[in-house]
């Protein structure tokens, strides 16, 4: 049975016995944080998706458009509990402020790449900036995992997603050149 006992700041999550104690306002910043990058993001590729990414020559494997929304949407929700539970981890600060630079530092990059891509409507630049953006989030995982594991996998398919955005990348600058 599940219940739910609201208080002010937090709430209390039980299940079978297990209670989880659920701090609002640090997991609304922690998805709100992601979100903005989303937001930063899109402000580039949302004009270039009908002009300039509808003219680029894509692999038989490319999506079709509607499915990036949905997909990015749910891995920036997954970024942003991912991020609270390391916030709100019992862990010492060093291993935590370095848990954060990597965190922002690959959400950085993730922002980046749409400014790449889109705006700058660079396949090739883009190409380096995901390679980059792929080793950053395994950094951030491996480093997650040591203070939540929670966290570390809930990054999981976040880097499956990059990881197949790195090939479609290569794919689009490659048949594009």
């Amino acid at each position: 049975m599940f219940t739910q006992t609201p208080t002010l700041a937090s709430k209390n999550l039980c299940y079978s016995g297990f209670t989880m104690k659920i701090k609002i306002l640090p997991l609304v910043l922690s998805v709100g944080v992601c979100f903005l990058a989303a937001g930063i993001g899109s402000v580039f590729t949302t004009s270039a998706i009908d002009t300039w990414y509808v003219t680029l020559q894509k692999p038989f494997f490319n999506p079709p458009n509607w499915v990036f929304g949905p997909a990015w949407t749910l891995l920036y929700l997954l970024m942003g509990i991912s991020l609270y539970f390391v916030w709100v981890a019992k862990e010492d600060k060093k291993a935590k402020r370095q848990a954060f630079i990597f965190f922002f530092t690959q959400l950085t990059l993730n922002a980046l790449w749409s400014i790449l891509f889109f705006g700058l409507k660079s396949p090739s630049l883009a190409f380096g900036g995901i390679i980059l953006l792929w080793i950053a989030i395994f950094i951030t995982i491996r480093i997650f995992l040591q203070i939540s594991k929670v966290a570390g996998w809930l990054l999981v398919p976040y880097l499956a997603w990059v990881s197949f955005a790195t090939i479609l990348n290569l794919s689009i600058f490659l048949l594009n050149r």
